[in-house]
């Protein structure tokens, strides 16, 4: 059995491969590292991951960090589960709904709105990034909406893509956006999804 670590932050993208530690039924210890209180940035942190950023994942003497890489290393533990898909067209569909999630959704859309100096050296032009961020984010909702209308996102059983779908849900609550109203599908699902056993269990941690 592996001595299996993982470093999360409340309130961040972290919670996907929380819930998806939980779903596995494998032990492991959870070490809270706060974004917002900038702990990610510390010196014992950036030992453990130069990048600085949660979530992390060790086993025995090997880390792994991007929520993909942890979510394929869980699956790859416990096969039976179907973590990342049962059948082969379900597996492709997991790759691709991550793909576009952490690179899109995530990466360049929340990532130009929560951080636009990543974008640019110019402070003046922070405004105009986080407005056309925030409507490549609309525009990613409406694609979730459109596609969000079974239990779950692929198959029939709880995958990566779920809990991850669900971060991004909260974080269209917390910027302002009416999530209950522009998105009713996508919100049952959200809520559907937040009420699962893993889920919860994340979030109490």
């Amino acid at each position: 059995m592996h001595n299996i670590k993982f470093w999360f932050s409340r309130g961040s993208c972290s919670l996907a491969t929380h819930t998806l530690l939980y779903e596995s039924g494998l032990p492991f210890t959870s070490i809270e590292t706060s974004v917002q209180k900038q702990e990610t940035q510390s010196a014992s942190f950036s030992r453990i991951n130069p990048k600085q950023r949660v979530p992390v994942l060790s086993f025995d003497d090997a880390v792994i960090t991007e929520t993909p890489a942890i979510a394929f290393a869980i699956s790859q533990w416990v096969p039976k589960k179907g973590l990342l898909g049962v059948s082969e067209l379900d597996k492709v569909r997991v790759l691709e709904w991550m793909c576009w999630l952490s690179g899109e959704v995530h990466g360049q859309a929340f990532g130009g709105l929560f951080r636009p100096q990543r974008f640019t050296e110019e402070p003046d032009h922070h405004e105009s990034i986080q407005i056309k961020a925030k409507q490549r984010v609309a525009d990613a909702f409406k694609a979730i909406e459109s596609q969000s209308g079974k239990a779950f996102a692929v198959g029939k059983s709880l995958t990566i893509v779920d809990p991850y779908l669900l971060v991004f849900f909260n974080w269209g609550n917390e910027i302002g956006f009416n999530m209950k109203d522009e998105y009713p599908v996508y919100t049952d699902f959200s809520h559907r999804i937040a009420a699962h056993p893993s889920v919860i269990k994340a979030l109490e941690d």
